[in-house]
Parts: structure tokens; sequence; C-alpha cells
């Protein structure tokens, strides 16, 4: 049980996700100033960064908000938890969403800014057809099933390494290099950068990433059909020590 109160939980939940978005966006720009000439390598780069700091951000803010850190995770949290009285409630959606969104357009504006760039710079790269929506149907569904299946089989403590491993991996094995994520995927369209999307191109992407939670729910149950019954433990689970909480008040 959380004990964290929701406005610290959703600042929290802004924090986590604003960095998450300076990270992709950050590193996409060094990667791009550092190896001109080869986008493999950007790739590379980007896709290490971000994993590696995907994994320390849930270390960071898990034990406060459970790090979901993106609108789908949160919304299948308090979907499968809603029966069994775990998870996020609707008051706690309502809050976590906004924050996520918010914070992942200040991260952009921060990467920005970090590398001399204007505040705002809206994206001009287009990512649009059936083949990359299909892509962030497969990475989103597989980022869903692999957090709620690290809870429901008691294994949440792996979640900083396992779903930064598997970001770090779908940037290199979807077609879209794995958003995975409506928040991020807005706060990216904030930034003519390597890690950019065209704000045109939100759309395709939101609604796959919807269809690939709804693909993750599915398999779900199917593979895990009490994954409701952890919802608390999703990503992490955001506790607080007694040693923490009674340092907090």
């Amino acid at each position: 049980m959380n004990t964290a109160p929701l406005w610290r939980r959703a600042v929290a939940e802004g924090i986590g996700t604003g960095l998450l978005v300076t990270v992709v966006i950050g590193s996409g720009i060094a990667a791009a100033k550092l190896s001109p000439n080869d986008v493999g390598l950007q790739l590379l780069e980007n896709a290490f960064a971000t994993a590696l700091g995907l994994a320390v951000l849930i270390l960071m803010i898990g034990p406060v908000s459970g790090a979901h850190f993106n609108p789908v995770v949160s919304a299948i949290d308090w979907w499968l938890g809603r029966r069994t009285g775990s998870g996020l409630t609707s008051r706690d959606l309502g809050a976590y969403v906004p924050a996520q969104v918010v914070g992942a357009v200040l991260g952009a504006v921060l990467a920005n800014l970090m590398y001399g760039e204007a505040a705002v710079s809206w994206s001009t790269t287009e990512r649009s057809g059936g083949q990359l929506w299909l892509g962030e149907v497969v990475a989103t569904a597989g980022l869903i099933v692999l957090i709620f299946a690290l809870a429901a089989s008691g294994r949440a403590s792996l979640a900083p390494a396992a779903v930064g491993a598997y970001i770090g991996s779908a940037y290199w094995f979807t077609s879209s290099t794995s958003f995975a994520n409506p928040a991020v995927t807005i706060g990216r369209a904030f930034s003519d950068t390597f890690a950019g999307i065209a704000p045109a191109s939100l759309p395709g992407f939101v609604i796959a990433q919807v269809v690939g939670a709804m693909v993750g729910v599915g398999l779900l149950a199917l593979l895990y059909p009490r994954a409701g019954r952890a919802a608390d433990e999703v990503v992490t689970p955001h506790t607080e020590t007694p040693a923490s909480t009674g340092a907090s008040t």
C-alpha cells in the first residue's frame, strides 16, 4: 500500500517522465554530434543511454510513485487492479497521466536548452506508416506483459534492469524504435533533433500504443490471469520504509 500523498506521487511521476525524455532527447542530440555520419552508431548510443537512464530512474522514483512514467502503464494498472482493490485508483490515474505528459514536455525543453537549442523546436521527422504502427503495437504490448508479469510472479525488484533492457533492445528489433509511451511520444515532438517525431505523426503512434496496451492485457489474461492482484507492485512497489516516511513528515 502506498503511503506517499497523491501530490507527491504525481510530482514524482512528472519528474521521472521528464528526466526520461531528457535522457532520450539529450542522448540523441549527443549521438548526432559525436557520430554525424553513422546513423546506426547514433541509434546504438541513443538506445544504450536510454536503457541505462530508464533503469536508474526506476530505482530513483519507484519507491515514491511506482515509476510508471507512462500513461498506458498507469491506465492498465488501474484497469487490472480495480476489481481487487489494488493498483491505482481513478483519482490516482487522473493525477498521474497529466503529470506524465507535462513532465515529458518539460523534459524535452530541458534537453533542448542543455544543448543550446531553442526551448521548443517542433520536430520535422515524419514517422508514419503501417509498419511503424505495427512496431509500436509490438513494443507496447511487450512492455505491458513484461511489467505485469514481473509483478504477478513476485519479481518486481527486477523491473529496473528488465524494463531498461527491454526498451534498449526494442530500439533495435522494432521498426518504430520503440516509443511505447504516449507521454514520451508527445514530449519528443517538442525537439527537432535525432529522437524527435513530427506532431502530425503523433496520432498514429499514440493509437498504436493504445492498441498495443490492449493486446498486452489480452496476453496477460492468457498467461497471468491474476496479474491484477499484484497491481500495487507495478512498475516497482511504491511503498516507503517507516524510516523514510517518518523523515518526510
